[in-house]
């Protein structure tokens, strides 16, 4: 039986890639703190993790760079498996 392929040298790689570009959050646009790193970023909200434009749950590429996006954690964990983004909602207050 095959290993997780998240574990793998590729994928590292291309996490390494991917952190080392600097890049805001996809989803909301803020910055990443990308001086987080270990143990503790598997746990903080604000962390970099790699997240996948199309889902791989979709059809979406593990391993393809034109498929990766940097994320924060919390921001890709709310977007799940889905397609879109929610946008944010207008006031109703004018």
């Amino acid at each position: 039986m095959a290993g997780n392929p998240r574990n793998g040298r590729p994928y590292r790689t291309l996490c390494a890639r991917q952190r080392a570009l600097g890049l805001p959050c996809w989803i909301c646009g803020r910055d990443i703190a990308y001086d987080i790193v270990g143990p503790e970023a598997g746990k903080h909200r604000e962390a970099f993790t790699l997240d996948h434009e199309t889902p791989l749950s979709r059809g979406g590429s593990l391993l393809d760079p034109a498929n990766a996006r940097s994320a924060h954690r919390k921001c890709n964990s709310q977007r799940g498996n889905r397609m879109t983004t929610d946008q944010p909602r207008a006031s109703r207050r004018w």
